[in-house]
């Protein structure tokens, strides 16, 4: 019989830097069985009190938390020592450490990355655009567009222009059904932004393209899903990424965030030139 572990987050605030953390730390023990708990903007000694007292209702507790407030962070410790609770700050010897190397006190500022500079307000900007331009739509003012992806269908455009954008970066995609499909505009300018392609290994585009026809209830389009069409869509597309020299990431093997940190050194290569 597998333990399942009972997996506490504790933030102070939103507690997206947490939830990567472990992420991050699960993939490393296979096997193992979890059951999260997350707990985001915990500020008071009252909240922190009812989270421990469920934690110690179940077997196998452990706590992960980021709280930047020392004397709370240190009540969180101690009170889960008293109740011998797996207890482990993620950022508090980092702070500490980052403090003495700077020579500066730390603002102990809870949701300090959140702060509404131009930085947010860039990201927020990125976004929107990057909605606005998904799939092929509002192509008329590409050049608008940090980066460009194209690539065939199930290629994850989407979701990989939806991760950049929350990098800061207004993201354009476009559906690569044959040459006809791309903008003029990039036919006469083909360098005039980062354009990457994207394509992947048809044996795992048959498996994604069946999976949504499924998720949609959609009759089986055979053609869709068809090994030899899809296998003749690739060659095309890599044809015609070569055509105009645009550099090509092979997604079948790669998460969104491996596909987004290649495409940002491709971006940054581009824009040194």
């Amino acid at each position: 019989m597998i333990n399942t572990y009972q997996i506490y987050l504790i933030s102070d605030s939103t507690g997206e830097t947490l939830d990567r953390i472990f992420l991050a730390l699960k993939a490393q023990f296979v096997n193992i069985e979890y059951k999260v708990h997350s707990y985001s903007f915990t500020r008071t000694q009252n909240q922190i009190l009812k989270i421990l007292d469920d934690a110690k209702k179940n077997n196998n507790s452990i706590i992960l938390y980021t709280i930047v407030d020392n004397n709370l962070a240190k009540y969180l410790a101690n009170k889960s020592d008293e109740k011998k609770i797996p207890c482990f700050g993620v950022l508090g010897n980092l702070i500490l450490s980052f403090s003495k190397l700077l020579n500066q006190k730390a603002s102990h500022q809870p949701s300090g990355q959140h702060a509404l500079n131009d930085e947010y307000y860039r990201r927020i900007e990125a976004i929107q655009f990057t909605m606005n331009h998904d799939d092929g739509n509002l192509t008329n003012e590409i050049e608008k567009s940090d980066i460009i992806l194209l690539g065939v269908s199930r290629t994850s455009k989407t979701p990989t222009s939806i991760y950049l954008a929350n990098k800061g970066y207004k993201t354009s995609n476009i559906p690569l059904v044959n040459e006809k499909s791309i903008p003029e505009k990039l036919k006469k300018l083909p360098n005039m932004n980062c354009i990457v392609g994207l394509t992947a290994e048809p044996e795992r585009l048959v498996d994604i393209r069946k999976n949504r026809l499924t998720n949609l209830k959609e009759i089986e389009n055979t053609k869709y899903v068809d090994i030899e069409t899809i296998r003749y869509e690739i060659e095309e597309a890599k044809k015609t990424f070569k055509k105009y020299r645009w550099p090509v990431i092979d997604v079948t093997r790669k998460s969104v965030e491996e596909t987004a940190a290649s495409i940002i050194k491709i971006y940054e290569i581009y824009n040194a030139k």
